[in-house]
């Protein structure tokens, strides 16, 4: 793997592992507004174009996955 290509791996990870974060704490907490915009913001870069310049992870099915995942695991 190419160097530049485990960054871009590394960054799309760090930003899973946040915005599955940021979906438990604003199921907790949902009317708290700091949760609900790390939320939009996190999903907002999913659906950037530079997202799709370093992946080609389906950013939609990202989202829907992360989000099933948070609702089956915190039930």
């Amino acid at each position: 793997m190419e160097p530049y290509e485990s960054l871009a791996n590394a960054i799309v990870m760090q930003a899973v592992k946040d915005y599955r974060s940021a979906l438990r704490n604003l199921k907790k907490r949902p009317d708290n507004r700091g949760y609900q915009t790390e939320v939009r913001i996190l999903e907002r870069f999913f659906r950037s174009n530079w997202y799709g310049e370093i992946t080609s992870l389906n950013a939609e099915y990202l989202i829907r996955r992360v989000n099933e995942e948070v609702q089956r695991n915190d039930r």
